[in-house]
């Protein structure tokens, strides 16, 4: 077939299926997200308007926005889709470098295509253009190889069949993937070549389900077995997997207490028996409270990152840990007893070779019980009605009670992942997208937007003033799109959760909070959030009090479903108000700070490798 290189890279996306856990076959690549300048508009602008009817090109108003999009849209179908993203070269490129830092912290597919400059070099230096003294063949694309799984430069037609392959490997190996980076040179997307037929019929990318080693396996179990005080993590391998249900089998069957990480959460019913809460910084003191008693741990589908382990701190120094991951990059962290496996696989082998081995101590579910029994009064009493500015506690407890099923809750960066992994109740549905891989500011609208795309339910996406006044040009893009969502504005005057840890360890208050900021005026002007929001075609709704939100947020989500877009809820929120889940994290303390005597006892505690 005589194609542009442009064409049949168009017409290779358009042909790859994937299978979603249901077993439903769905476009691998479900849609395109654009914006066109010099440097692809005629190569891959037109490719894409051609099969415009197969694949659909949106249109974004930030290359940063449009490539959060894409990574939300992969979170909300579990890495099952992958959104594509296209810009020009030059700053439209670079401007993508973020959303790939972000997929790539959270083991997320993404595909970019970033234009490139001229392989032909006569118009060197071209608009758009940096020129490196001694080397000519670098362009502003190469900052992406840091944030790629993968990467490549068609600078021939011909490579894409050898790469194509790579690609689609890539964007569909559970143990291996991330963003992936074809750079385009603008003259190479114009020229043309006879690709084979074959390379354009269609086919479905199953992601692969690797089970374990059986030493792996026989060495896990008999860790497991000596156990009397065991802990179950689930994370996000475990969403991913399709295994949450027989995650809780598994804990069921041995009697083991289960949290969950920021990745995981909502995996597990809030209702269930053996439910400890969510582990870590952001999660809850129950869970935290049996982390450091634990004489075992089995982390499945985690890469146990500092916030998940307290910075190393949640556990005891003499525990056990038992690791089930698909990667083995992961796996091996910490001298861990490893086994390498698709979570469900893996799951399903332990199983048989644990039956009718190892004996719990009673007393250890009992404690699992009371602890999480103690962290749900605690919450009961944050998310209570009391006089002042309203909390973010109180804000997720609203939103969780008024939530159904098949709704999808999210946010990203500051103080709001702390309450929502903290303080939601789930019902058992992988309902959540807490980006805190990355702490993404700006996420919260655009992923959101690519969350609507995907999710038949009611996206809510939490965030705070911040983030908002740093991203919020996709509430545009999906107001004219048509893809509802609720976003909920809590306006606390500035980066609140910053101050907090600033002040908290004996800091100083600046350039945090806007009272701690320079201003040349006494009273310095406010962002009017609702009006804000309105003027981007987005329905805005503003809340004076708890009561006035909760109201707010039932008519934003029946407005936003009918009217088909974003629905904006603002109030005020107190920013000095907060969930504590009794856990620590280093950062670096100096030491005439008074918080340098806390940090000291940390690192003294951490949790030291283990063979």
């Amino acid at each position: 077939m005589r194609l542009t290189t442009a064409q049949a890279l168009v017409h290779w996306l358009a042909a790859q299926r994937a299978e979603l856990l249901d077993g439903t076959e769905v476009p691998l690549f479900p849609g395109v997200f654009a914006i066109f300048g010099h440097g692809n508009v005629l190569g891959l602008g037109s490719a894409l308007e051609e099969h415009r009817e197969r694949l659909p090109v949106w249109r974004g108003h930030t290359e940063q926005g449009m490539a959060l999009a894409a990574v939300g849209y992969a979170k909300a179908t579990h890495r099952r889709q992958v959104g594509v993203v296209t810009s020009s070269i030059g700053p439209g490129a670079l401007n993508m470098v973020t959303a790939a830092g972000v997929a790539h912290a959270n083991r997320l597919p993404l595909l970019l295509l970033p234009g490139d400059t001229f392989t032909g070099r006569a118009p060197d230096p071209v608009l758009q253009q940096v020129e490196h003294f001694g080397d000519p063949a670098a362009t502003v694309n190469d900052a992406f190889r840091p944030v790629s799984r993968y990467f490549d430069r068609i600078v021939r037609p011909e490579q894409l069949p050898h790469t194509l392959p790579q690609v689609a490997r890539v964007l569909t190996d559970p143990a291996d993937t991330g963003p992936v980076t074809l750079a385009l040179p603008q003259d190479v997307q114009a020229e043309t070549f006879d690709f084979p037929g074959s390379l354009f019929e269609p086919v479905v990318r199953r992601v692969p389900r690797p089970r374990p080693d059986t030493r792996e396996v026989a060495e896990a179990a008999d860790v497991l077995a000596g156990a009397r005080r065991p802990l179950l993590v689930l994370g996000g391998g475990v969403r991913y997997s399709g295994a949450g249900r027989e995650a809780l089998a598994f804990a069921r069957e041995h009697d083991l207490p289960v949290t969950e990480t920021t990745a995981g959460r909502t995996l597990v019913p809030h209702d269930e028996p053996l439910y400890a809460g969510p582990l870590g910084i952001t999660g809850s003191a129950s869970a935290n409270a049996l982390a450091a008693e634990a004489d075992v741990v089995l982390a499945i589908g985690t890469r146990l990152q500092d916030f998940t382990t307290a910075s190393w701190t949640a556990f005891d120094p003499r525990v056990r840990l038992v690791t089930l991951s698909v990667a083995r990059f992961d796996a091996v962290k910490h001298g861990a007893t490893a086994v390498v496996a698709d979570a469900r696989e893996g799951l399903a082998e332990l199983t048989v070779a644990l039956r009718g081995r190892g004996v719990v101590d009673p007393a250890w579910t009992v404690r699992a019980a009371l602890e999480r029994a103690r962290w749900d009064a605690y919450v009961d009493g944050l998310r209570a009605p009391a006089e002042g500015l309203p909390t973010y506690a109180q804000v997720v407890g609203a939103v969780n009670d008024v939530a159904e099923p098949g709704d999808y809750v999210m946010t990203a960066s500051g103080g709001l992942p702390g309450e929502l992994v903290g303080g939601w109740r789930a019902n058992g549905t992988a309902s959540m997208d807490v980006e805190y891989g990355f702490s993404c500011m700006g996420y919260e609208l655009a992923g959101a937007w690519g969350a609507a795309m995907a999710r038949d339910g009611v996206v809510t996406t939490l965030l705070g003033d911040g983030s908002y006044l740093m991203l919020n040009s996709e509430l545009f893009s999906a107001a004219f799109a048509g893809h509802p969502f609720v976003a909920v504005v809590c306006d606390n005057d500035g980066y609140a959760v910053i101050a907090r840890l600033q002040e908290g360890q004996g800091a100083p208050a600046f350039n945090n909070l806007y009272p701690d900021c320079a201003s040349a005026h006494e009273n310095p002007p406010r962002a009017d959030f609702a009006a804000h929001a309105e003027a981007l075609g987005c329905l805005a709704f503003a809340a004076a009090d708890l009561a006035g939100f909760r109201d707010a947020y039932v008519k934003a989500r029946q407005a936003a479903r009918t009217q088909r877009r974003p629905a904006v809820v603002v109030l005020r929120t107190d920013p000095a108000a907060w969930t504590d889940a009794g856990a620590w994290w280093e950062v670096g303390v100096p030491p005439h700070l008074p918080g340098h005597a806390e940090y000291e006892v940390g690192k003294a505690r951490q949790l030291r490798y283990r063979a």
